[in-house]
């Protein structure tokens, strides 16, 4: 018995003197993992404040529309900085914001590229699909109107055209025209303007100036709506059916065509204030 119990001791007094050394390795990796982390962050903070992780100038910047490289000009004009500061402390989200704010554009990612320290920008220009002749105020010499001149893409926002052009000079403007403030066709120009673009008969102009009848300028004439409402979409279907009507009618003889109610469709002649109501193919 007593050769066993003194084999027994001096297990336990060897297993504890293995654990006091892994105890005394524990705490020297993890002084040295101290150490090292101490030193990682330190290095990497010296290195973010050298003089070389500066955005110093706009020519720093690469801003992108698409596959279009925008001119370093017109980044700055769209981009509020301050110059030189470092390129940690800029926060591209905010960036981002900012640019999305601007009438023009509709979306906009910022990331920072180190090398060469810079950064790159993305943008998603709108697409306007009308040009807006907006009444402003009137000039007391002649007591005509001001118009300002404005675009407006398939969701309603409203662009100040220079805005537009200075982004894209060599760009067509849309042919669509819609006259009036933005008010009175704000709250259904989207409903509107994708009925009028997947409809057979051409539109050139929208005339919302009267809240109570919608004027749309086609290649058919003047096409009267009646207050904008729901049936939007039914008239514009109805005033597709009626795409033949100048092969049948002398267009210098319609005054305008009615189409307040749709489902009687009126075509008021200019003589003699004649009413007409054509018949709409069945087969349309």
């Amino acid at each position: 018995m007593a050769g066993i119990i003194s084999v027994s001791r001096t297990n336990l007094v060897q297993r504890r003197q293995k654990l006091r050394r892994q105890r005394r390795m524990k705490i020297i990796q993890a002084i040295w993992r101290t150490f090292a982390i101490i030193g990682l962050t330190g290095g990497l903070f010296w290195v973010a404040v050298q003089p070389v992780w500066m955005l110093k100038a706009p020519k720093q910047i690469v801003m992108k529309s698409g596959n279009k490289l925008l001119s370093d000009e017109t980044a700055q004009s769209l981009l509020v900085l301050s110059y030189p500061q470092s390129l940690w402390r800029i926060e591209p989200a905010a960036i981002a914001n900012s640019l999305k704010k601007q009438p023009t554009i509709a979306q906009a990612i910022v990331r920072r590229r180190l090398f060469p320290p810079g950064l790159i920008i993305e943008i998603q220009e709108r697409v306007p699909v009308a040009v807006t002749q907006t009444p402003t105020e009137q000039n007391q010499g002649t007591g005509n109107k001001k118009v300002t001149i404005g675009l407006l893409d398939a969701s309603g926002v409203w662009m100040p055209l220079e805005k537009y052009t200075s982004l894209n000079p060599t760009s067509k403007l849309p042919n669509l025209r819609v006259i009036g403030l933005p008010k009175q066709y704000c709250l259904y120009w989207t409903q509107l303007h994708q009925a009028v673009s997947q409809s057979p008969v051409k539109v050139m102009e929208i005339d919302c100036r009267n809240p109570t009848n919608l004027i749309l300028k086609t290649e058919l004439g003047n096409v009267h709506l009646g207050v904008p409402g729901p049936q939007l979409s039914e008239q514009i279907k109805v005033l597709a059916q009626m795409r033949h009507l100048g092969a049948k009618l002398n267009s210098s003889q319609i005054e305008y065509i009615d189409l307040k109610n749709p489902e009687l469709p009126l075509v008021q002649m200019n003589q003699k204030d004649q009413k007409l109501t054509p018949k709409i193919p069945k087969n349309i």
